[in-house]
This record gives C-alpha cells, sequence and structure tokens, in this order.
C-alpha cells in the first residue's frame, strides 16, 4: 500500500495552541492510558476459521489508527505532517534463545492481503535473529506494537526519552483473561501529548472495540 506525507499548514491547524503549549511552553509529555478490550467475539471468530490472532491485531490497531489523522502525525525533513498510514514494526519471539527479533509489515485496508503478506514476512524473516530482521528497518511511517502473551496485566507504562519530535503511539497488549465465557485483553496505548489528547484516545478505542465485534465488516 502507498502511503504519502501530507505538511500541516500550522497557521491554520486548528490544534497549533495545543501543539505548541506541549511542544513549546512545557516540556514534551508522553502518556499511558491501560484499557481492557473485550475480545470474545473476535478470538472465537479467528479460531473458527483458524486464522491468527497476532496479525488480526496488528491489521485491527492499524486499521483504526488509520481514522484518525492525531495518531498519524510525524516530523519529515523537518516538517510537521501526517501520514496517509503507519506500518506495524512489532517484535518476534524466538523460543530457542528467548529473544526478540524487530520484523514490520506494510499495512493494506484488505485484511486478507495484509494477512497474506504478514506470513509471507514471518516465512522468510521470522526465523532470523538478531535485533533487526532480515528484511531491513522499517520505513518512516512506523509505530511499534507489541504482545506480552504470558501474562496480564492491570497498567504498564512506557518510559520514553526525546520525544519532543516522536508522535507515533506505542502499543502493548497483554494475555487473555477468560472470565464467565467473555474473553478479554489488557492494552497499553502511549502517545505524545502534543498530538493525541484523551477524546482522541476514546474515539479510537470505540472504533477499535466495534471492529472486534464486527468481524464480517472486514474479514
Amino acid at each position: 500500500m502507498q502511503t504519502g506525507f501530507h505538511a500541516i499548514d500550522v497557521q491554520k491547524w486548528s490544534r497549533a495552541q495545543t501543539y505548541n503549549y506541549f511542544t513549546e511552553t512545557v516540556k514534551p509529555i508522553t502518556y499511558s492510558i491501560n484499557v481492557t478490550m473485550d475480545v470474545t467475539i473476535l478470538r472465537n471468530t479467528l479460531k473458527s476459521k483458524e486464522i491468527k490472532f497476532f496479525p488480526a491485531y496488528l491489521y485491527l490497531i492499524t486499521r483504526s489508527i488509520g481514522k484518525q489523522q492525531e495518531f498519524r502525525m510525524a516530523f519529515q525533513d523537518d516538517v510537521l505532517g501526517y501520514w496517509d498510514a503507519l506500518t506495524p514494526f512489532y517484535p518476534i519471539f524466538h523460543e530457542d534463545d528467548k529473544t526478540i527479533t524487530f520484523l514490520w509489515t506494510e499495512y493494506d485496508d484488505g485484511f486478507e492481503m495484509f494477512y497474506k503478506c504478514y506470513l509471507k514476512d514471518m516465512e522468510q524473516h521470522g526465523n532470523n535473529h538478531g535485533i533487526m530482521s532480515s528484511k531491513g528497518a522499517p520505513p518512516s511511517n512506523n509505530y511499534i506494537i507489541s504482545c506480552v502473551p504470558w501474562f496480564t496485566f492491570n497498567s504498564l507504562s512506557m518510559n520514553l526519552q526525546d520525544t519532543k519530535k516522536y508522535y507515533a503511539p506505542i502499543f502493548e497488549a497483554g494475555g487473555f483473561v477468560e472470565t464467565n465465557g467473555r474473553t478479554t485483553m489488557p492494552l497499553s496505548i502511549t502517545v505524545n501529548h502534543a498530538t493525541v489528547d484523551g477524546y482522541q484516545i476514546k474515539v479510537f478505542l470505540d472504533e477499535l472495540q466495534r471492529t472486534m465485534n464486527h468481524p464480517e465488516e472486514w474479514m
């Protein structure tokens, strides 16, 4: 999927004062919000179709990000703007030596195509060890997304350094929790306050939960 970068006219940008406040008036602020997502319908549907959960998770997060410009902000060549879409940049866990390797898969609006690309990337690069896979460094429009399936959590906070011009969100999911026939999953979202407020996260979460509850719309 081709993705472009669009410069923002700060003079006409409705968020300009908020942005300037969190970049110039005070030190850059990042914050993490931890929520619980209901993945019952999603997980049951994926199981019935023998589809892996992790790539579906990558797809749905990236798809929901695509609905809001605030999550796709970036600096390119000292120009503030936003990407058409982001590329998930995720770690692979190696069972043999318990290390991780980072890999990326280009996003596609169509889940079937994205899923095929993910499986191809895993086949070609999944066994490669080292911090960066044999596919190489991700494109500039990447964002970090991960999952720790071995345990659940109530809270997780990312401590970022030098975040003045880093606006990509970071996502971390935890292990499933089964309660009375429902399956939930903790999700931590870390953002830069210069570009994303609580309201944008609320809209993002509503969209993400909706797509998890209605896989027939995109599968």
